[in-house]
């Protein structure tokens, strides 16, 4: 399991409002190339945002599912980079000293199980994740900016 927190300066609503856009899924997730459709809906549960992930000319297409939504408290998504695996992906969202904490917990799920007792996979995922979270923070910040 990979456990990444970062305080961001804005509500709750503020990080939520970016977690319910799906084209932002294309920039503040590290490794996302782009968010070729999405569900009507996103981000209840049972919808799908559809992806390509990748590095470079190499690319998967393949799909996020919601799996919990609490707004604007939790989000729980399985996200899918098939035939690579698919993982459990948890974003949580405290409120604190007039700002949000953020966690994200993600773990290898199904066939790639054992992935998740890997060290090394762990700190590359935690490093990714604190990019990301640095991503979402940025977008929670323009997006608050424009409410003001």
């Amino acid at each position: 399991m990979a456990k990444n927190q970062r305080f961001m300066p804005v509500p709750p609503t503020a990080v939520w409002s970016v977690l319910a856009d799906p084209p932002a899924y294309g920039y503040w997730v590290v490794g996302s190339k782009y968010i070729r459709d999405a569900d009507d809906a996103f981000p209840a549960v049972g919808t799908k945002l559809h992806h390509t992930i990748g590095v470079g000319p190499l690319t998967l297409s393949d799909h996020t599912e919601v799996l919990e939504a609490e707004p604007p408290r939790r989000l729980k998504l399985r996200a899918k980079g098939r035939p690579l695996g698919t993982a459990s992906v948890e974003l949580q969202l405290e409120t604190r000293d007039g700002g949000t904490q953020v966690t994200i917990i993600e773990d290898p799920d199904q066939v790639w199980t054992p992935l998740k007792y890997n060290p090394l996979l762990q700190l590359a995922t935690r490093v990714r994740n604190a990019e990301s979270l640095a991503r979402l923070e940025e977008l929670a910040l323009r997006w608050q900016e424009k409410r003001a």
